[in-house]
């Protein structure tokens, strides 16, 4: 009887792991990362078409990229690009695939051996050795996944940094030698985080906008520490913004460009680290006029 219990186990064992786990394809020799990656990382940036002051930009083009390194890609040891999952299995930090053995049944168990006291969890592996995952085998303890690095790497690619909305005041045409108040929509100033998990571990990265710097269109920059202030009507429009303006010399219509520059930290699994900054831009039309009020004096 024992002998045709273990048999039926084992029966049910195969066809469970013939059912749910296909072989796979184009295995891949280790790497790191579990978060789903796409072949084109999704980076955040806003568009750089034209649009109008108060107004977001509704276009389409590139928003401004960031550098080398830190892409939210998993690579194995070599550093060949692989996939960070492959038939629902997640990549973890010795170059396998580990998916969680759910539902086994208590016969099966039995046949693996017995359930093994303390912490830890059944899983299907896939070292790219065999056609498909095998097992379930018994992980004491958190799965061999990924550090906490490379879980921030993923978090922060998955980061979804606003759009830059610009606002230039006084509303409407500027007016040569009258001073231009450059400001940030509210919402295009504001800390943003996201969150890369596997089973025990969890990573949060975090971009906090630290620095706008504005290309006016006549050939000035200007640095701004903050998003600006926006201007009131019970302002003087002669007065200058008290921290991030700029005064047109000439009339004409100029694209004004701003890029805000975002640090990111992550923090998780008891550790915690910088990653690579983030940058986003948004640009608008400025036109600007003679004022002849100032001309004639």
């Amino acid at each position: 009887m024992l002998r045709l219990a273990i048999q039926s186990a084992l029966l049910v064992l195969m066809c469970i792991s013939s059912v749910l786990f296909s072989p796979s394809t184009g295995h891949a020799g280790g790497g790191t990362g579990t978060v789903k990656c796409t072949e084109n990382d999704p980076r955040p940036a806003c568009n750089v078409t034209v649009g109008t002051p108060q107004q977001p930009n509704n276009g389409t083009g590139e928003g401004v990229k960031d550098g080398e390194g830190n892409d939210g890609k998993c690579r194995n040891p070599g550093g060949t690009v692989i996939p960070c999952e492959r038939d629902g299995g997640k990549v973890g930090a010795d170059g396998c695939y580990y998916k969680a053995a759910t539902g086994l049944s208590p016969a099966i168990i039995e046949v693996l051996g017995g359930q093994p006291a303390g912490e830890g969890g059944w899983y299907y592996r896939d070292c790219g050795d065999t056609e498909g995952y095998v097992g379930p085998i018994w992980i004491a303890g958190a799965p061999p996944v990924v550090s906490p690095e490379v879980l921030a790497r993923q978090a922060r690619a998955k980061l979804q940094l606003p759009d830059v909305v610009i606002e230039l005041n006084p509303p409407g045409n500027q007016l040569r030698y009258l001073p231009v108040w450059m400001a940030l929509d509210q919402g295009s100033w504001a800390t943003e985080s996201a969150t890369a998990s596997v089973p025990g571990v969890s990573v949060t990265a975090t971009a906090r906008p630290v620095k706008a710097t504005w290309s006016m269109g006549d050939g000035s920059g200007v640095t701004c520490a903050g998003p600006g202030t926006p201007w009131t009507p019970d302002v003087d429009p002669e007065k200058p913004s008290p921290d991030c303006g700029h005064t047109y010399q000439s009339p004409g219509v100029f694209t004004v460009l701003a890029t805000v520059e975002w640090e990111v930290t992550w923090a998780g699994a008891g550790q915690s680290g910088t990653a690579a900054g983030l940058a986003t831009s948004g640009q608008v039309e400025a036109q600007v006029q003679e004022s002849k009020t100032l001309i004639s004096r």
